[in-house]
């Protein structure tokens, strides 16, 4: 079987010759050596790469690929139904991510997230700024949520006081 250099394997992936590298000495990937010790890929392992670029480019990280790649039986190539079944698992992930941007866009120009110091500006959303007793930094965008004020506003959270 034929093998291809890092640098004919890099142009048919279409990335750096670096990220092959990381790619490989993180596992993801797997190259062969020449009586040189030059790295050699086989064509399996472009599948391996566009399976690694798809899952990044939807926010999933390296870790998580790589759990993906090394769950497959003997570090075999992925298949179109084994990346069906894997990004079946990312969907809830990205679901919460996509709510996460779109609450953030629609904050976006009134609140950049009750850490902004601009309390008096920001009354509806941190009334007399409670929300710092959950702690310090942009609360909302560290996970808090206008509602976990409400029992603090109202008085009924006295383990906050």
């Amino acid at each position: 079987m034929k093998t291809m250099t890092i640098g004919e394997f890099a142009a048919r992936a279409g990335i750096a010759g670096s990220a092959l590298r990381f790619y490989e000495e993180k596992g993801l990937i797997r190259s062969e050596r020449n009586a040189g010790g030059q790295r050699r890929f086989q064509a399996d392992q472009l599948r391996r790469v566009a399976f690694i670029k798809a899952a990044q480019s939807a926010g999933i990280s390296l870790d998580e690929i790589q759990r993906a790649l090394n769950a497959l039986p003997e570090q075999r190539t992925p298949t179109k139904a084994d990346w069906k079944n894997t990004s079946a698992g990312w969907r809830d992930q990205l679901d919460q991510r996509i709510a996460d941007l779109t609450a953030l866009r629609d904050r976006l120009t009134g609140c950049i997230g009750c850490g902004c110091l601009s309390l008096l500006a920001c009354s509806l959303y941190n009334p007399e700024d409670k929300i710092r007793r959950f702690g310090s930094g942009a609360r909302y965008l560290l996970g808090n949520r206008p509602a976990d004020l409400t029992s603090i506003v109202q008085g009924q959270d006295d383990t906050l006081s």
